[in-house]
């Protein structure tokens, strides 16, 4: 948290140390001076040719770090999840803060994430959001249109503004609802009640009246969607959405895969349909049938479904790499050639993962591509939309009357024969907060090493 120093004074502190260029060949940051103003009109791809604004908040606690210094200049996305947060909380930077920080830094484009939904994260039992489920016309009023105007200021013109629209959402109301077992009375509801298909639907029509603004839809990762009956109903719901509270598919620019996640973007050593002594891989416990075993085959046939459904086919797709690097000493270098099915997908697999399902502060964890454009074809840029080093949950039971989720708990046992690890790290504090244990695990485990 920030401390007794005057808030304008760290930011003109750290300003003064990003001011200094770093050229990375075909990366974001650095990948030229910053571009003449363009017109206002969108761009087929927001980051071609573009200066990305690093945050001066995160840039600071990552460079306080032992060897933070090295990334401590890469581009991150600011995360508006509460009322608050749009004029700054807690000593934070507000967004006007956050796009003077970007005039400043002569950036082209900020990434926002927009995750404030009413009833949000339906599917876990904490962190909760701050909108009971009942507050749509809050998210409305007081959350959505206030952002709206700060983007509409004339003054901020000529910044692209890449709007990540409230990731981990519509994914819930997939794998968390119905009869499935893991499905929640609380996500049930969100359905039943439209609350999310509403809410987005709303941020997008005001966002995409914005002619500087890229709002992208986030398609979750293939370790949750990737089976066909979990892609199929998710490719209908972002149609819904698209098309709720008078928006339309026409104001969605894009798509996001792997948002704050860790499912790496290619395995090296065996794809889906891979035969091991006469058994495909897909048959194994740790792919459990899933047609995809990594992010960018799935981000790329997700782009293909939605086009199907009547989005754009030139629409964007973004990959979050900023924790999905799994290198360090356990990074498989060769697969084995003895075993059985299983012993040879956990003795090869990058994702070291107890399961693919594990989303908390992860033990083993890297930092992974660094920020890039045009990376590969369909792939419009690799992004850190989840700065590293912030925490995505508390890992000790709170206190009295507080929602715990055990999910972030590295020693949560629950009653049943099918237990498989957390893979969570001790020791975290709660969900936004600087988590140094983990930063520094993930610069030790860096892929493509630091």
């Amino acid at each position: 948290m920030p401390g007794s120093e005057g808030r304008s004074a760290r930011v003109r502190r750290v300003l003064a140390v990003l001011a200094v260029p770093v050229l990375v060949a075909g990366a974001l940051v650095g990948a030229g001076p910053a571009g003449a103003a363009d017109p206002p009109h969108r761009v087929d791809n927001p980051y071609a040719g573009a200066r990305v604004y690093v945050n001066p908040e995160w840039a600071e606690h990552a460079g306080a770090e032992p060897g933070g210094d090295a990334i401590s200049g890469q581009p991150t996305a600011v995360w508006l999840d509460r009322i608050a947060a749009i004029g700054g909380a807690d000593g934070a930077m507000g967004l006007r803060e956050h796009l003077d920080a970007a005039l400043a830094q002569r950036a082209d484009v900020v990434q926002l994430v927009i995750y404030n939904l009413p009833a949000r994260d339906c599917g876990r039992p904490a962190p909760r959001g701050e909108l009971p489920i009942e507050e749509i016309d809050r998210y409305r009023v007081e959350f959505i249109d206030p952002l709206v105007e700060i983007l509409t200021a004339p003054r901020y013109a000529d910044l692209r503004i890449v709007a990540l629209v409230e990731p981990n959402s519509l994914a819930n109301l997939v794998v968390n609802t119905g009869s499935r077992y893991s499905a929640t009375q609380a996500c049930n509801d969100v359905l039943a009640r439209g609350t999310y298909l509403h809410g987005i639907g709303y941020a997008l029509a005001r966002l995409g009246a914005v002619p500087t603004v890229y709002p992208y839809l986030d398609i979750s990762h293939h370790g949750e969607l990737g089976w066909p009956d979990n892609s199929g109903p998710m490719t209908a719901l972002l149609h819904r959405a698209a098309t709720a509270a008078g928006s339309t598919v026409a104001n969605v620019h894009g798509f996001v895969a792997n948002t704050a996640n860790y499912s790496v973007l290619r395995e090296e050593h065996f794809r889906a349909d891979t035969v091991f002594n006469g058994q495909p891989v897909h048959q194994s416990k740790w792919v459990d049938w899933n047609p995809f075993v990594d992010e960018v085959p799935y981000a790329l046939h997700m782009r293909e479904l939605l086009a199907g459904v009547g989005f754009s086919p030139e629409s964007s797709v973004l990959v979050d790499t900023s924790r999905n690097g799994w290198g360090g000493p356990d990074r498989p270098t060769v697969p084995p050639t003895r075993g059985d099915l299983n012993h040879y997908v956990d003795a090869s697999r990058i994702d070291r993962r107890a399961v693919i399902g594990n989303w908390c502060n992860q033990a083993g964890s890297g930092l992974g591509q660094r920020p890039a454009v045009d990376p590969e074809p369909g792939i419009d840029a690799y992004v850190w939309v989840k700065p590293p080093g912030e925490s995505d949950g508390a890992s000790d039971r709170p206190g009295a009357g507080q929602p715990y989720e055990p999910m972030c708990d590295p020693y949560y046992s629950p009653p049943r024969a099918s237990f498989y690890p957390t893979g969570a790290l001790p020791d975290a504090p709660p969900i936004g907060e600087w988590f140094p244990a983990h930063f520094r695990q993930l610069l030790a485990n860096a892929w493509p090493p630091l």
